[in-house]
């Protein structure tokens, strides 16, 4: 089973909803599943450099009152899925291309996963700036990534078009909100669904790859 994930690493529902799916495949285990990471940006027009925390609130919810009552929403649901999300402690919102980027170098060396755990943890309960080089260059080396070659990566411009494609082809293709789980190229579920909403894709999936005709021996 291929689980298509379309994310932003500075999206808390996106977290909660990796704990959530996390928790629907220990409850109703698969077998093999392949997840793959899917560039999403939040806010596509924001600086490269990122802007302070408080301004990015005000733009968006009308200033730190609003936000925090939205945020201790988020934050109770995060409770739930044992996640302690410290939104004091973030001073700044990151521009994210560098982030998705490193992810697809992840993925290739077999990473990725462990990667966007450790950019959402970095970021919801550290506040590391996640559009800074360096910063990034450290967590792919905790999660076993050679720091050189993560930092010679990301002052290119390699993967750069691929992440920008698949921002413009999720809006393209309706997606205007994150997490959005997409199964074998076929089924979506929008949202941080509670884990029960995973099941009957998952039932879905395996019954049609049960009933798919076997491909033709061509020998």
């Amino acid at each position: 089973m291929r689980i298509d994930i379309f994310s932003d690493v500075i999206c808390p529902w996106c977290f909660i909803g990796k704990r959530r799916l996390e928790r629907a495949l220990r409850e109703r285990p698969q077998g093999d599943v392949e997840i793959c990471w899917r560039a999403f940006q939040l806010n596509p027009d924001m600086p490269v450099q990122g802007m302070p925390r408080k301004l990015y609130l005000e733009a968006k919810f009308g200033g730190s009152e609003r936000a925090g009552q939205i945020y201790e929403t988020i934050r109770q649901n995060g409770e739930r899925e044992g996640i302690d999300f410290r939104f004091d402690l973030i001073a700044q919102t990151p521009n994210t291309v560098r982030a998705h980027r490193l992810i697809r170098f992840a993925t290739a060396l077999g990473q990725g996963d462990a990667l966007v755990e450790r950019l959402f943890t970095a970021y919801f309960t550290e506040g590391v700036d996640l559009g800074d080089l360096d910063r990034l260059a450290d967590l792919a080396e905790e999660v076993g990534l050679s720091r050189g070659e993560a930092a010679a990566f990301l002052e290119g411009n390699e993967g750069l078009a691929d992440v920008l494609a698949e921002t413009r082809f999720a809006y393209e293709s309706g997606i205007n909100g994150v997490p959005c789980f997409i199964f074998d190229r076929h089924y979506a579920l929008a949202g941080a669904q509670e884990p029960e909403a995973f099941y009957p894709l998952f039932e879905l999936v395996r019954s049609e790859a049960a009933n798919r005709p076997p491909a033709a021996n061509l020998a």
